[in-house]
């Protein structure tokens, strides 16, 4: 298990060192961020002066070191456009994003689980049918797409919620469904099918065979068996989340930390952008890393192969 969590840690590392590669150099491609920082009217001289004091002067392998040496001593740098250090901009924004992330799993638990219970234990019924068509359509959805739809009924159309913005308990349903319903469809595929594989087994035959109830068999014996991989899908789902919010914080405004680096990509802000998608990073490969782990501990076949 240790030599495991040894090869599975390395991977991770390096997996971020690629990732601060990518990130660094991606954020230089969308152009020379002194057009958003200066007007048009501004001379050659004063771009030349805004570029060496933000640094942009330097050759990019030094421009580089930089960046990883303040990354190592935990400043980020400072936004261009809000002029003060993204420490403090994501740390006021992160909140919003791990909150939208947890209800949104929960939205996608409530429904997803009930709904592939019902599908497995129903299996080819008309209950059945229709998780199968939801968990299609499901996942032809993106968020985004969800959210618009979600906006234009009950936004615009029923004017039941707030369309935008983060302005009371009203605020967070729109973004918490369009997030979570996307999820709901691969969970619930996941959950009918670890539990057709379980109901087929022989040990569940037997505990029929004995006459225990249908629900007792279907809780002891199936369900607690079957939730091995929509437990560990649990970690991924919540990586993917934060991610994800990127697009459904933008279409409501919410104030997370997707919306935040949208606008920074919009206008160039170079420390920002790297600092959100770096943190975003971070946060995918450490889940995952840790969902790795949890699942070799409860399938010990995991760790061998």
């Amino acid at each position: 298990m240790q030599r495991y969590i040894l090869i599975r840690g390395v991977w991770a590392i390096v997996a971020l060192w690629a990732v601060s590669i990518l990130v660094f150099g991606l954020a230089r491609i969308t152009g020379d961020p002194t057009n958003t920082l200066l007007s048009f009217e501004a001379t050659d001289e004063q771009r030349e002066i805004i570029k060496a004091y933000w640094g942009l002067d330097r050759p990019l392998p030094e421009q580089y070191a930089v960046f990883m040496g303040n990354i190592f001593q935990g400043d980020l740098g400072d936004s261009f456009k809000w002029r003060q250090p993204v420490t403090d901009l994501v740390r006021d924004r992160f909140p919003n994003t791990i909150l939208l992330a947890v209800l949104a799993i929960a939205v996608a638990s409530v429904i997803a689980i009930p709904m592939g219970v019902l599908s497995a234990v129903k299996r080819d019924s008309i209950f059945d049918s229709i998780g199968k068509t939801i968990a299609l359509v499901g996942q032809s959805a993106p968020p985004f797409w969800i959210g618009l739809v979600l906006m234009w009924i009950f936004a615009v159309q029923l004017d039941l919620v707030p369309t935008s913005g983060k302005s009371g308990v009203s605020s967070f349903i729109l973004p918490t469904l369009a997030l979570g319903l996307f999820w709901v469809a691969a969970l619930m595929r996941l959950i009918r099918s670890a539990m057709l594989d379980v109901l087929d087994s022989e040990y569940v035959k037997l505990a029929r065979i004995k006459g225990l109830a249908e629900w007792r068999v279907i809780w002891k014996h199936v369900l607690r068996n079957a939730a091995i991989a929509p437990l560990t899908y649990f970690g991924i789902i919540l990586g993917s989340l934060l991610v994800g919010s990127v697009t459904v914080e933008t279409v409501f405004a919410w104030p997370g930390l997707g919306y935040l680096v949208f606008e920074a990509v919009i206008i160039r802000d170079y420390p920002l952008v790297q600092a959100v998608v770096l943190i975003f990073s971070v946060l995918f490969i450490v889940v995952n890393l840790l969902v790795d782990i949890l699942y070799a501990y409860l399938d010990p076949r995991i760790r061998y192969q």
